[in-house]
C-alpha cells in the first residue's frame, strides 16, 4: 500500500507538500523519507521523469510533472502501476489546484492543504484490488508510456547512496546514442560522396580530356 507521500519542487527540491502520517508510519519511514531528500536533490533537468528505487522492504516511486516531483513510498510488494496511477492523479490535481504558483512559492510546504486530497486518494489505493477496480478509468486515461511499466527506469537506493549513481543516466545513455547515430550518419554521407567520386571521376577525367583534344585541333 502507499505509505507516504512528499511533493517538492524540481529545480531546488524544496518541499511543497507532504501527507500527515501517523506515529508509527514516521517511525517506520524515517530512513526512507531521508532518501526521499535525497532523491529530490539528485533530481536534474535530465533526469528520468518516472523512476521507482528500491530500499528494502519499500520502493520510493517518483513522477516529475511541470516542475514538480510527486514521490510517494510503498510497499515493495505494491504494484507500480498503481503507484503510477496514484502519482498522475496527485500531479494533476495539484498542477489545476497549484500550478501558477509553484514559482513563486518562498517557503516549505505552502500548499500543505493538499494534504486534504492526497489523504482522500491514497484511501482508494490502499488495498490492491480495490484500487485496480476504482482506478480503471483514470488507468484508461494514461498514455501508453505511463501504462507500459517496463519502461519506467528501475534503481537501487545503495547505487544512489553508495555510488553515486546519477537518477539521469538514461538520459545520457539516450543522448549519447542519438549523438552516435548522427556521427553514423555523416560517415554514412560521406563514404557515399566519396564513393560516387570514385566511380564517375575517370568518366569526368576522359569527358574533359576530349573537351582538351576538341579545343586543341579546332580553335
Amino acid at each position: 500500500m502507499v505509505r507516504s507521500t512528499i511533493i517538492a519542487r524540481a529545480t531546488d527540491a524544496l518541499p511543497l507538500a507532504a501527507s500527515v502520517d501517523d506515529e508509527q508510519t514516521e517511525n517506520d519511514l524515517q530512513e526512507h523519507k531521508q532518501q526521499s531528500k535525497l532523491i529530490f536533490r539528485r533530481i536534474t533537468p535530465n533526469s528520468e521523469p518516472r523512476c521507482s528505487i528500491e530500499s528494502g522492504a519499500y520502493t520510493l516511486h517518483y513522477l516529475i510533472s511541470e516542475n514538480v516531483v510527486y514521490l510517494t513510498i510503498a510497499e515493495k510488494s505494491y504494484p507500480r502501476k498503481l503507484a503510477f496511477s496514484y502519482l498522475d492523479e496527485l500531479s494533476k490535481e495539484f498542477a489545476i489546484t497549484y500550478g501558477p504558483k509553484v514559482e513563486a512559492a518562498r517557503k516549505p510546504y505552502a500548499f500543505v492543504g493538499f494534504d486534504t486530497f492526497m489523504s482522500k486518494t491514497a484511501r482508494l489505493y490502499e488495498d490492491t484490488r480495490t484500487a485496480t477496480a476504482a482506478s480503471e478509468s483514470s488507468m484508461d486515461r494514461l498514455n501508453n508510456e505511463l501504462q507500459d511499466v517496463t519502461r519506467i527506469m528501475t534503481k537501487n537506493m545503495e547505487e544512489l547512496l553508495w555510488r553515486g549513481d546519477s537518477l539521469d543516466k538514461m538520459s545520457h545513455l539516450s543522448t549519447s546514442l542519438r549523438s552516435e547515430s548522427e556521427k553514423y550518419r555523416k560517415a554514412a554521407r560521406k563514404i557515399n560522396i566519396d564513393a560516387m567520386i570514385r566511380q564517375y571521376a575517370p568518366l569526368g577525367g576522359l569527358g574533359l580530356l576530349f573537351i582538351i583534344i576538341i579545343w586543341w585541333k579546332f580553335f
